[in-house]
């Protein structure tokens, strides 16, 4: 992480120190991959339960996004922080208090009783989460410094994420279907207990030595004005836009994150440097990676009750369903991994919007029985193809020209940057979606078919959202990218969740 020097990793008296790779960096890599499992597994597995928890516990469909934004906002909010208690308080100690609070946060929401309960454990998962996630890339860092085992260490790191949400796809579908929604949840306790049993052994302790002070100011002003903003966009799908509530918790959430703005610039010690984002390439591709996070997060979670809801899917036929993104997004990201240093960043990126928006648009055009395998899959393997073209090249433009000391903040504030996104989007999206039903139910003689075709209206209204956003991140790019072909290559931890 920023700014980090480690102590030993290795057995005691052995490690970064003396030179001496830790001998068990291997199956601490296990542990570190197992829970980063948990963590990615978390982000798609609930989606597909989504459908049955709203119908269990009688949440609206104003408020059903807060079971991802809570997780996503906590996530995103407290990331940074996150990574700085790793680096001075201990990553093993971190990474262990991190899984622990995440199994219970998780037992917490697989025993909700209420709407409310449910949010309140996602917004706890996402805490450890932030804690979690740091910690683990910290370790890693650490642990593999000899560069071709870092790679190896890397890649594998990389396939857990990458390919993660696609076992989340058909775990949560089994899941609920064959058991039932709660160990969407509950499932993280088993997982979380034998990774922290291997992880007391396994796993060395390191930490950063000097100035150990936190910016706790910066992480509870950020997250307070992000949680604002979406609670205003949620406002707005209850009371319309004009509405005071609204207009006022959007207005405060937009003061408070100016004022974390000028607490960085104060802060001897901010959460997030301002040097960082400022630079012309960096701040475009950050800029650009919340957009698609915004356009992204919310698609999935409409194509989840579209599958569910409209065409009668089960969940285990939901999570199968929903695979063509995550194919796309993988064979794109080999593919874009090779042709970057042909082709630079720019082109990949733009691209890849371009690629992203025709399979969001391809989606609005979804009716009552829309055919699987002429529309939706082909529609979700282009969204994904252009979402892998992207992702490459953002990542890479995270650390472009970072010094060293600014790495881990740099890597930190680009999942941030998507998870901030993905929250604000879902918000926001879930709110037009709202709003759409609403105004095409009013002109319309009521019957259970009406209703049917109001929820579909809704989700062509969101996708049409979606595509818009992805299409103004592939602006960002073309406009404010100057990076020239050769001046980066791709990077290794950076574009990791």
């Amino acid at each position: 992480m920023a700014g980090a020097t480690s102590t030993a990793p290795g057995a005691p008296g052995a490690g970064a120190s003396t030179g001496t790779p830790y001998p068990r960096r291997w199956l601490a890599l296990m542990v570190i991959a197992l829970a980063q499992l948990m963590v990615v597994l978390d982000a798609t597995i609930v989606n597909i339960a989504l459908p049955q928890a709203q119908a269990d516990l009688g949440i609206n469909d104003a408020n059903r996004q807060w079971v991802v934004t809570a997780y996503t906002l906590a996530f995103g909010g407290l990331l940074l922080l996150g990574g700085r208690i790793a680096d001075y308080w201990g990553r093993k100690r971190t990474f262990i208090v991190g899984m622990i609070g995440f199994a219970l946060a998780s037992a917490l929401g697989g025993l909700a009783t209420t709407g409310e309960m449910l949010f309140a454990a996602r917004a706890l998962q996402g805490a450890f989460g932030a804690l979690l996630a740091p910690a683990a890339l910290a370790l890693l860092t650490v642990l593999f410094t000899e560069t071709t085992e870092r790679a190896k260490a890397f890649a594998v790191y990389g396939a857990i994420a990458g390919g993660g949400s696609a076992v989340g796809l058909l775990l949560g579908g089994v899941l609920t279907e064959y058991a039932d929604w709660r160990w969407c949840l509950l499932v993280n306790i088993p997982i979380a207990a034998v990774a922290i049993a291997l992880a007391l052994p396994l796993v060395p302790e390191s930490r950063a030595h000097g100035n150990t002070r936190y910016d706790i100011p910066g992480a509870v002003v950020v997250t307070a004005g992000l949680v604002s903003l979406v609670y205003g966009f949620t406002k707005a799908a209850e009371d319309g836009w004009d509405a005071a509530a609204t207009l006022g918790f959007i207005a405060a959430g937009v003061v408070l994150l100016a004022v974390f703005v000028v607490i960085e610039l104060r802060s001897n010690h901010p959460l997030l440097p301002l040097r960082i984002i400022l630079d012309r390439n960096r701040g475009a591709a950050y800029l650009a990676t919340t957009l698609i996070g915004a356009g992204l997060f919310g698609a999935f979670l409409f194509l989840t009750f579209y599958f569910q809801v409209v065409l009668r899917y089960t969940p285990l036929e939901a999570g199968l369903a929903s695979l063509p993104v995550t194919g796309g997004v993988l064979i794109a990201a080999a593919g874009a991994s090779q042709l970057m240093p042909r082709l630079g960043a720019k082109p990949l990126m733009v691209g890849g919007a371009a690629l992203a928006a025709i399979g969001m648009l391809v989606l609005t055009q979804i009716d009552v029985d829309t055919s699987f395998l002429t529309h939706l899959l082909p529609a979700q393997f282009i969204l994904g193809l252009g979402l892998g073209f992207t992702f490459v090249p953002l990542s890479s433009l995270a650390l472009f020209g970072v010094p060293e000391h600014d790495a881990g903040a740099a890597s930190a504030t680009l999942n941030a940057t998507q998870q901030v996104g993905g929250s604000l989007g879902t918000a926001l999206l879930n709110t037009m979606y709202t709003s759409a039903v609403t105004a095409y139910l009013v002109s319309r003689a009521p019957s259970p078919a009406t209703q049917v075709k109001a929820l579909v209206h809704g989700y062509s209204v969101a996708f049409a959202w979606g595509a818009a956003l992805i299409v103004l991140a592939g602006l960002i790019a073309l406009f404010l990218i100057k990076v020239r072909k050769g001046d980066i290559r791709t990077s290794g931890p950076a574009h990791m969740g």
